[in-house]
């Protein structure tokens, strides 16, 4: 029998949990509303672990291992709000008018508990004894260490906490100007190409912005790729093809990309997250076997255990894992109770049940060991929910083919998304949770109380999804759903979930553009081996990652160009900073501003559907003004950009202080 050593600092605290707690609502409800605008969410570790610092650090007796409980309860709300990707796709084919709570909630809490008991086994392998970098872990460790070993940490930690409320205050005030219609929300250009049409379009978002910023240069390039291949090459040739000369530049271009062009993209993201996940195979079950092996060789061998290896014990994960295939199993055939698939309830729920258990399982492992390749951030999310949606698609269209008809496919459609969106909840958490127990293993923490924590983390989570998702619905709705409810006359784009339920549409209505995936998955091919050869040559240094390029094929341009210029601008600014002794708390103050941007803008835009719903008004902040359009985007373009230098001058004036 292994022994156990159970003395260590102090962890979790009731003051840590409620902190933490308080942080996972404010950012999971900024995360619902980024991710349906835009398709994309961004990593909430480091603003949660600069926050947890500053408040903390009046208390004498806060740990560093404290504050790292809090940023890990916090990190499940950049996480899990990645359901939306899926969720919403139930809205916009008919299925749900309104968001249920306790589905959605059971759906999002279901896949977070098995997210992180599926990568308990895989810490050892994928962390304490991994060279993987885990970007993100490392990142938010220095930022844990910096912040609570020195008073010039501590007095950066408060600059820290300064930077993401001016941040949030300015991407707030901006994104205000938009809604009062005092700046335009997007500027764009579009334009004849002979008989074609082309354009470029940005979203006046200090949010995407800060998005861009967090990417980094690598993303930024890649999408910069994918901008040139979708709006240089496709859009001009397609639009070529056919001709429209009475639509406009702008109708007929966006015609053409949302019909054609985002479908080429999503081929690309799908041969891109084939070609991925299959070189992960080998290091995956490698993973898996010499967690096992550790675990076999503490048990016979009598070992002691430092209290920095204790795991959640693996009967009790195995226990877990067991009895939550309970509830969803009910949550499943709740799901199909009294529609037109009860006659085969029993088939299904089998067949979800083993889809989440298996293909969780997966999904877990794979995002797990990419959040170490590349950080959660720039794990292939998208990737893995296209994957999840086909193989949930193919399994239920099988067993419902010989009944098959409009009600019966709309229904095998809806309960695909909703098994996809347990799946994808698996994932994103198995994701997390590795990440975080990187930052754990540098800061001396104890894995067992961070994944206790995680579970925290995933409750918290959960139950805030499904107010604000349904807050948005009746605010704004969804593009392409009945919106029966809106009051907004500006629908959210939701684009990850549009495309997740225009496939689970094809597959089982079997009518799924193959061609036009077939040309995307071409595109990815050619990506993939521009990728291995410029690794290649360059040792590493450099790569092109195939999944930011197709997703900036797929994406709008509105949301890929400003992420593109924010990438640019952060590699720009953290260039002008390396050289200085001041440089690191620079770019530490650089990424809290960004994440600032994220947050305010994200919130604002949350209290806003709020007061939309209140007063019944889908402009309830408009001032009517005599500026032309052009006069509007160039306000906007041009306050964008004093804003961005501004904020990066704060940024360095407030490192020499902190640094002197």
């Amino acid at each position: 029998m292994a022994t156990v050593s159970l003395a260590g600092p102090k962890e979790i605290t009731i003051r840590g949990i409620l902190l933490g707690v308080l942080i996972t609502l404010i950012f999971t409800a900024a995360q619902v509303y980024l991710g349906l605008k835009v398709g994309l969410t961004f990593a909430t570790s480091i603003p949660a672990a600069v926050i947890s610092m500053a408040l903390l650090s009046a208390f004498k007796d806060a740990t560093i291992q404290e504050n790292n409980i809090v940023q890990t309860i916090a990190s499940a709300a950049g996480t899990l709000a990645s359901v939306i990707f899926v969720l919403p796709g139930l809205l916009m084919i008919g299925w749900w008018a309104n968001v249920p709570f306790w589905p959605t909630f059971g759906a999002c809490a279901i896949g977070g508990v098995l997210g992180v008991m599926y990568t308990v086994p895989l810490r050892r392998a994928l962390v304490s004894q991994s060279n993987l970098p885990y970007p993100e872990g490392v990142a938010a460790a220095e930022v844990l260490k910096v912040g609570t070993s020195s008073r010039s940490g501590a007095a950066e930690g408060k600059a820290g906490l300064r930077a993401v409320i001016w941040g949030s205050v300015a991407s707030a005030l901006f994104a205000s100007l938009a809604g009062a219609k005092m700046m335009a929300a997007d500027v764009a250009v579009y334009f004849r190409t002979g008989q074609g049409a082309t354009g470029i379009g940005a979203s006046s978002s200090l949010a995407l912005i800060g998005a861009g910023h967090l990417m980094g240069i690598t993303v930024g390039i890649a999408m910069l790729v994918g901008l040139a291949i979708a709006w240089g090459i496709l859009v001009p040739m397609l639009t070529t093809w056919n001709p429209a000369p009475a639509l406009s530049a702008a109708d007929h271009a966006l015609g053409v990309w949302k019909t054609d062009v985002r479908l080429i993209g999503a081929g690309a993201i799908g041969f891109a997250a084939i070609v991925t996940l299959a070189g992960l195979a080998k290091p995956v079950l490698g993973g898996l076997q010499s967690a096992m092996a550790a675990a076999r060789h503490a048990k016979l061998e009598g070992a002691v255990i430092d209290r920095k290896e204790q795991d959640i014990p693996i009967f009790i994960v195995g226990l877990v894992t067991l009895i939550m295939m309970v509830p969803a199993g009910w949550l499943l055939a709740t799901f199909l109770q009294g529609g037109v698939l009860a006659s085969l309830s029993v088939t299904l729920v089998a067949i979800g049940v083993g889809y989440i258990l298996i293909a969780g399982i997966f999904a877990a492992a794979v995002c797990g060991y990419m959040a170490g390749l590349i950080g959660s951030s720039n794990s292939p999310v998208s990737g893995i929910a296209i994957l999840t949606i086909l193989g949930a698609s193919l399994s239920v269209g099988m067993a419902g083919r010989h009944m098959m008809g409009p009600e019966v496919a709309h229904a095998l459609i809806a309960f695909a998304l909703f098994v996809t969106t347990v799946v994808l909840a698996v994932a994103v958490i198995g994701n997390d949770n590795l990440q975080d127990l990187k930052t754990g293993q540098l800061v001396g923490a104890t894995p067992w109380k961070q994944q206790v924590a995680l579970l925290v983390g995933v409750a918290a989570g959960s139950a805030v999804v499904p107010p604000v998702l349904e807050l948005l619905n009746r605010a704004n709705g969804f593009a392409g759903a009945p919106n029966l409810q809106a009051i907004s006359s500006t629908p959210l784009a939701a684009p990850q979930a549009t495309l997740i339920s225009t496939l689970a549409k094809g597959v089982i209505g079997n009518d799924l553009p193959w061609n036009l995936l077939g040309y995307g998955a071409i595109i990815g091919l050619i990506l993939v081996l521009i990728n291995f050869a410029l690794k290649k040559s360059s040792n590493d240094k450099y790569s092109l990652p195939p999944l930011g390029v197709g997703l900036a094929i797929y994406l709008p341009s509105t949301v890929t160009l400003p992420v593109v210029v924010g990438a640019f601008a952060g590699f720009f600014f953290e260039r002008a900073v390396s050289k200085r002794t001041w440089g690191e708390p620079a770019k530490r103050m650089g990424v809290l501003i960004m994440s600032g941007f994220i947050v305010g803008e994200s919130l604002f835009n949350v209290a806003l559907a709020g007061l939309i719903v209140s007063t019944g008004t889908g402009e309830p902040l408009a001032i009517a003004n005599g500026l032309s359009e052009t006069q509007l985007m160039l306000v906007a373009t041009i306050l964008g950009a004093t804003i961005v230098a501004s904020v990066y001058r704060w940024a360095a004036t407030n490192a020499k202080r902190v640094h002197a």
